[in-house]
């Protein structure tokens, strides 16, 4: 310990910023433990889907890239590929004892839980509800969701109440500070999800008005699993879509007033669109898709937004994994000492 400014500063050896705090090991252990079993359990989907096919690795890896490629149906769409990755890769994180785990598993938990009660509000539809008995993966697929609703809950009771006082200090952050770099970094991150969600709103809008679709139906199968009377794993497009919209905005306002806890949740779901993007871009270039946009506006606006999709969940993967970001680099100040302040 020694004195900086009358107060006092923890630079003793192995003292890591990074580190959750002891008396939240168990938390991050149990948030490890839960988002591993599902992301094993949906990783043995995925591995179960492509094996009913009859390709080769070099095809199973392929199509995880390549749209078209795909040898068979498969059981989970490429949300849940994206997802079951996260979540193993938020586990080891949690399991690491890191805090940038925090804000990333609490998103994954949200998620999952949306997910769940989707499901929920389907089982209420005696026919729907009789699918389960009915197909032989059934079982198998109730006992999935059942386990993402248990690891949902069990990650937002025991992470919820696992705050850190952040470091930093009581009078406002030096402009070339940490915690003022990351609070440009983060304000970036908010507009580039913000200007996407934009993008993403008036692409549905479209959508909406130039065909007959139902738009009672669209928003309930948005929170009704049962609307399209099948059984399925994976998320349907209504429910991506609009989930994908609501993440985008208030991860963007968040990021935007700067808040330094959320850096795991903007690489989190920044990581998993960028995923999504290059398969559009891979299925717009095996589909030629490039030569012919031109040839109207929609074509070229399309173009022009995917382009800013790679561009903009690319800069934002950047910048939350950037290290000069100063989300943890500061000490870690004990909750009731001094922090000190410069006069």
């Amino acid at each position: 310990m020694v004195m900086q400014d009358g107060g006092t500063v923890d630079v003793r050896p192995g003292s890591d910023p990074g580190r959750a705090a002891p008396e939240h090991s168990g938390a991050y252990l149990a948030t490890g433990l839960c988002l591993a079993l599902y992301g094993g359990a949906l990783l043995a989907w995925i591995l179960y889907g492509f094996a009913q096919g009859d390709g080769t690795v070099w095809d199973f890896v392929e199509a995880l890239f390549n749209p078209g490629a795909s040898p068979a149906a498969q059981v989970l769409g490429p949300y849940e590929w994206a997802f079951a990755v996260a979540f193993l890769a938020v586990a080891g994180l949690s399991l690491a004892q890191r805090r940038v785990a925090r804000s990333a598993a609490l998103l994954s938990a949200m998620f999952l839980l949306a997910v769940s009660l989707r499901e929920g509000v389907g089982l209420f539809d005696a026919t729907y509800r009789n699918q389960y008995s009915n197909d032989p993966l059934g079982s198998w697929a109730l006992a999935t969701r059942g386990l993402g609703l248990l690891a949902a809950l069990v990650v937002l009771a025991v992470l919820l109440p696992a705050k850190e006082r952040p470091a930093g200090s009581c009078a406002a952050p030096a402009s070339d500070g940490p915690v003022a770099r990351w609070r440009r970094l983060s304000r970036i991150c908010g507009v580039l999800f913000l200007i996407t969600a934009v993008f993403r709103i008036g692409w549905w809008v479209s959508e909406v008005t130039s065909s007959n679709m139902d738009l009672g139906r669209y928003l309930r199968s948005v929170v009704d699993s049962s609307v399209f009377g099948s059984l399925d794993l994976s998320a349907s497009v209504e429910f991506t879509t609009v989930g994908s919209v609501v993440a985008l905005l208030v991860l963007g306002v968040l990021a935007l007033r700067g808040r330094r806890d959320i850096r795991g949740a903007l690489l989190l779901f920044a990581a998993v669109e960028l995923y999504l993007t290059v398969r559009m871009v891979v299925w717009l270039a095996v589909t030629d898709f490039f030569t012919q946009s031109f040839q109207t506006p929609e074509g070229a606006l399309s173009i022009v937004t995917t382009a800013y999709a790679l561009a903009a969940m690319t800069s934002v993967v950047v910048l939350a994994t950037g290290r000069g970001s100063g989300t943890y680099g500061g000490l870690r100040n004990p909750v009731g000492s001094r922090v000190p302040t410069s006069e």
